[in-house]
């Protein structure tokens, strides 16, 4: 066989390589709003959806036809482009991030030597969905969620990166595969652990998860960005959250928790079980926790998380240049 024919081979390979993981992520993303009406119906002592199929299975299904056969509405008095563009970028900007992540050291798409960096460039990105949504929708509410949701994810991006630095010194890199080879020995989440909580908080904020769901709050801004959006626009934003969640929980169990591995069960399912983990405790909050006010959200940002972040970085310092 040639090197031509070899090279050729490889790459459609590696195409649908890539095309059944993005498949399985979204599909994830998509079961995951019937996964959380369930257990939420679990904490709370209710019924979730249950008359749909075997024990409401066929929700889902049910849900996606509603949602594609809605009338697809782009208002009259919106700015058609930038309607339009938001929900493309907020379904793909988080979802490129599962291309750098590794599940375990021979599954994974792709070995970037920056997989930080781009994990942080693309949750900068993902701001401008929710901006281009607030502004062209030429509503009150939607641009009122907008203002919310960028003052956030600015506020909390802040220690995001600040969070992870600790962790990049310690393993002298910004390759993923380095950091989980460098907690061989030992989680990040022992010796990192306040970088931990601040990544975690943060990472909420960054989902627009409960309760740092100011954005989209219903009783006070009638469902805020995305109020104008139906059918296929609206189910990019909807899947787009749960997607953001998967990262989120992909990224602390590389990070922080090991990644693959674990004593005794295969590699892969060590991952998928802390992620699956930190899923549940994501929904365990929504059902446990009330909602606070705007500016606490701010206040708690900014005068509590950002000094346990600067504090954290300079003892990893400290501790390294000492050893």
């Amino acid at each position: 066989m040639t090197s031509i024919n070899y090279n050729f081979i490889n790459i459609i390979f590696c195409f649908f390589k890539t095309l059944f993981i993005v498949f399985i992520i979204v599909f994830c993303g998509a079961m995951l709003s019937f996964i959380e009406r369930r257990v939420l119906a679990l904490f709370q002592n209710r019924y979730g959806p249950n008359r749909v199929g075997w024990f409401g299975l066929l929700q889902i299904v049910a849900d996606m036809i509603k949602m594609l056969f809605k009338e697809d509405w782009v208002p009259s008095f919106s700015k058609s482009f930038l309607f339009i563009l938001a929900p493309i970028i907020s379904f793909i900007s988080l979802l490129l991030v599962m291309s750098i992540i590794p599940f375990t050291d021979q599954k994974f798409i792709i070995n970037l030597n920056i997989g930080v960096l781009f994990f942080l460039i693309m949750s900068a990105l993902s701001v401008y969905s929710i901006l281009f949504a607030g502004w062209s929708s030429n509503n009150k509410y939607a641009l009122l969620g907008s203002i919310r949701a960028i003052a956030q994810t600015l506020s909390y991006e802040v220690f995001l990166g600040l969070s992870l630095m600790g962790v990049v010194a310690q393993s002298h890199s910004f390759n993923l595969f380095d950091i989980v080879y460098s907690q061989k020995k030992i989680w990040n989440i022992f010796p990192q652990f306040f970088g931990f909580i601040t990544f975690f908080i943060a990472g909420l904020a960054l989902c627009h998860r409960h309760p740092f769901d100011q954005p989209e709050s219903e009783q006070e801004l009638a469902d805020g960005y995305h109020i104008e959006y139906s059918g296929m626009k609206f189910g990019m934003f909807f899947i787009g959250q749960y997607i953001s969640m998967i990262v989120i929980a992909s990224m602390i169990t590389v990070l922080f928790l090991g990644g693959w591995y674990g004593p005794y069960l295969p590699k892969f399912l060590w991952f998928f079980f802390k992620t699956f983990i930190l899923i549940l405790f994501f929904i365990l909050l929504r059902a446990s926790l009330p909602r606070p006010r705007y500016d606490q959200i701010l206040y708690f940002g900014w005068i509590i998380c950002l000094p346990i972040t600067l504090l954290n970085l300079i003892f990893t310092a400290f501790l390294i240049l000492l050893y």
